[in-house]
């Protein structure tokens, strides 16, 4: 028997309850996996409170959770793509929050060696995300990136991978994350009204900074994006709005292989996450309000 966390109303994170299930073997093109660890995204409790509904209807009861990683269990007939015992990650849309799920192959990629359960369940979203907007940025080693929020999941990842591109990094955090963005390798600033001008002091100039990466979509965050580029032709934002897209911020499209790419930048010791909390998938409730609650640093861990 399986154990999963799923609702069967919106709200709170007090709608989640624990069940078990009894998963068919797999049929053609499918995966069972039994998962060793799953992250959790801020995604999961604004689809738990129905914040998505409008957009992405779900059929109830329903599993939370859209990445994970872990070992194939069993494949369906004449499948030559995965064998048991191979370790995988999976990204799909909702289902994560389980022992073991019956997936569409196509939804997984080999984990690569020398990359643990827990780091590999972390890059889906937050590494395809930050390789996906920095790659669609055309970021190089003459660039200097402004990462918004650079303390957070996609932040963090998108430190590391804009230093793998040669790129010169400064990052927006609280005073309590700063340091944290130095270890990264990232200079700091704090974020807030006055964000261009404190930008500008670092890089000698408004023109010094030629990209920027914004994960927030606040006022703050929208305004200076534009006044430091001046149009925001070099601009992607993973929270697209009528903000971003008046202020000329693109969003960031999904590139098909970031979690290839992802995985190989961290098989490669060049992109590690900060797990924050390990947590028994049993607790997955307590997961969403430390998700949904923000300002944390590095991602969730849900172990099943």
């Amino acid at each position: 028997m399986s154990t999963r966390i799923y609702f069967e109303e919106y709200g709170s994170s007090q709608v989640l309850k624990v069940g078990t299930e009894e998963l068919p073997e797999p049929g053609e093109g499918q995966v069972l996996v039994e998962f060793r660890a799953v992250s959790v995204n801020p995604i999961d409790w604004r689809l738990v409170a129905g914040h998505l509904k409008q957009w992405s209807p779900l059929e109830l009861p329903a599993v939370p959770g859209c990445e994970a990683a872990g070992v194939v269990a069993a494949v369906g007939p004449a499948f030559e793509g995965f064998g048991v015992g191979d370790e995988v990650i999976w990204n799909g849309l909702i289902g994560g929050y389980r022992t073991e799920a019956l997936v569409p192959a196509d939804q997984l990629t080999p984990l690569p060696a020398g990359v643990d359960f827990e780091q590999a369940a972390c890059l889906p979203v937050a590494g395809g995300t930050a390789y996906s907007a920095l790659k669609q940025l055309e970021l190089g080693a003459e660039d200097t990136v402004l990462i918004h929020a650079a303390a957070g999941g996609v932040g963090s990842a998108a430190v590391q991978i804009a230093q793998a591109f040669g790129a010169r990094v400064i990052g927006t955090a609280s005073e309590a994350n700063q340091e944290y963005l130095r270890e990264l390798g990232a200079e700091p600033v704090t974020y807030g009204p006055g964000l261009a001008d404190r930008v500008r002091l670092l890089t000698d100039g408004a023109e010094s900074v030629t990209a920027v990466l914004d994960t927030v979509g606040s006022d703050d965050s929208v305004a200076a994006t534009a006044e430091l580029l001046q149009g925001g032709s070099r601009a992607v934002t993973t929270v697209p709005g009528k903000r971003s897209s008046e202020a000329g911020l693109a969003a960031v499209r999904q590139l098909e292989g970031r979690i290839v790419e992802a995985a190989t930048l961290a098989a490669e010791g060049q992109l590690t996450f900060t797990i924050a909390h390990r947590m028994p998938l049993i607790e997955a409730a307590e997961a969403l309000e430390i998700s949904r609650a923000g300002h944390g640093r590095g991602k969730i861990v849900l172990l099943p």
